[in-house]
């Protein structure tokens, strides 16, 4: 009797331990990071209706970090500087962007229009930020992949 007892609480632990994994919880991507533009989606309103790909030479970068963000844009052909800093937040879905400051030509925005809402998409290491018309219908996305 002691045997089958023995036997079965060996059992039971082997099958008790077996369950119990040792993986970490999956963490919520976060838009911490820096990230490089891939792509630009234009939509139908709903659906994508023209993907395009960077120029050749052209880079566009994020840089997000303790709630602020900065981009750069370098555009081969073009003589004309981008750039812009502020803070942002984002939720699960929603990505708003308040920018400070930027350079001559990001300056003349900025004084028209500071604050930049997206829909969200984000991946662990991609994301998309898609701008919505005022009757809720997808214009138009830049895309983006984690670089570091």
């Amino acid at each position: 009797m002691k045997k089958f007892i023995g036997l079965a609480f060996l059992i039971f632990f082997l099958v008790a331990a077996s369950t119990v994994t040792s993986s970490k919880p999956q963490e919520a991507p976060s838009l911490e990071g820096t990230w490089e533009l891939v792509s630009h989606y234009n939509y139908d309103g709903v659906s994508i209706s023209d993907t395009i790909p960077n120029a050749d030479g052209y880079r566009q970068i994020k840089m997000y970090a303790n709630g602020k963000v900065m981009w750069t844009r370098y555009v081969p052909k073009d003589s004309v500087e981008w750039f812009g800093y502020g803070s942002y937040e984002n939720t699960e879905n929603a990505l708003v962007e308040t920018l400070e400051y930027g350079s001559a030509s990001m300056m003349k925005i900025i004084d028209e229009m500071r604050v930049f809402r997206f829909e969200l998409s984000l991946e662990q290491n991609n994301f998309s930020q898609t701008t919505i018309d005022e009757e809720g219908n997808k214009v138009f996305s830049e895309n983006y992949v984690r670089i570091k």
